[in-house]
């Protein structure tokens, strides 16, 4: 069982938890070791394929390579770090991981970069939705993950808004609205990137409004097609 199999989709964590993210480089403590320990020295041997999609790869097959966590080991998996997020709403991200670095949305389209052997919060990104936009959705504020490419993160916003981030430091680079006019668009979905676009597609279809997926360049924002 690899281990990012195990930490697949953690969606819709109960509103009470405030967002637990199992970090890749779980500790594998001898049996009967209790609690969590310090970041493992061996750590980073879990990072050594990136997580790079929230399909884990272009064929969206969530299934990573690693062997190391097997089902011969796989009950001396221990906690390694978690962080409390700044809301109770529900969270379905799948976190991305490259380079080292975990990228990760919550409620609210919000996006944190941690460091994934640690857990140390790098930065966070809150887009600022307002609160209104909440009646427009039917399952709650979710976001289901970000993209990363070329040195940048894309979230989709719950008010429609398509965002690219410096990887680095989460600041903003464009953003550009996706939706049509004053209607109730949202967007949970994650973005997905490929040859230089950025695709996303849209929420909505229960308040009337017309599906359909956008495509724009990763680099400038600028909008290259759109298919109903």
């Amino acid at each position: 069982m690899p281990i990012t199999r195990w930490l697949r989709h953690p969606a819709c964590f109960a509103a009470g938890i405030a967002g637990l993210f199992l970090a890749a480089a779980v500790a594998m403590e001898p049996a009967g070791a209790l609690g969590p320990a310090s970041a493992p020295t061996s750590a980073s041997m879990f990072l050594s394929t990136d997580w790079s999609a929230v399909g884990h790869d272009s064929g969206d097959t969530r299934f990573s390579p690693l062997t190391q966590v097997n089902d011969t080991n796989v009950g001396r998996l221990r906690l390694a770090w978690y962080h409390d997020l700044d809301t109770h709403r529900g969270q379905e991200a799948t976190p991305v991981v490259v380079d080292g670095v975990m990228y990760s949305s919550s409620a609210w389209s919000k996006v944190q970069a941690f460091r994934a052997t640690t857990g140390e919060l790098l930065w966070q990104f809150d887009p600022q939705v307002p609160g209104k936009t909440a009646i427009h959705v039917c399952c709650d504020v979710v976001n289901r993950g970000v993209a990363v490419s070329n040195g940048r993160v894309f979230v989709g916003t719950l008010d429609g808004r398509l965002i690219a981030l410096e990887a680095k430091s989460g600041k903003p680079v464009w953003s550009v609205q996706t939706g049509e006019g004053k209607r109730p668009y949202t967007v949970t979905g994650a973005p997905l990137v490929a040859n230089g676009h950025v695709i996303i597609g849209n929420a909505g279809a229960e308040y009337g409004v017309r599906g359909y997926v956008t495509a724009y360049d990763e680099h400038t924002g600028k909008r290259l097609w759109r298919f109903y």
